[in-house]
């Protein structure tokens, strides 16, 4: 069953363009080399700028485990944090 995901993500103040660069990496890595994955893209709130959305779809549970295990995301992590004001709030989705 394939597996929804949105994640929100608040951003620090002045470090959108850090953010955004640092996603666009990590969203072009996730297309390449994940094959499980079929959607993975991230969108910032129109009514606050220092809010955004990840919105991402896998075949199954294996192909999410394995993103999370990837050595582009783990890398991202590290990547992020400076640019993080909270810590992610992460919504898991079944589809149907």
């Amino acid at each position: 069953m394939a597996v929804g995901v949105v994640a929100t993500l608040t951003i620090a103040e002045g470090k959108n363009a850090d953010f955004e660069a640092v996603f666009s990496d990590l969203m072009k890595a996730v297309r390449e080399n994940e094959p499980g994955n079929e959607f993975y893209s991230v969108f910032r709130c129109k009514d606050n700028p220092q809010q955004y959305r990840v919105l991402e779809r896998y075949v199954d549970q294996a192909a999410l485990e394995a993103h999370g295990k990837s050595d582009h995301f783990r890398a991202s992590g590290a990547k992020l944090a400076p640019c993080m004001a909270a810590a992610p709030v992460i919504e898991y989705l079944d589809a149907i």
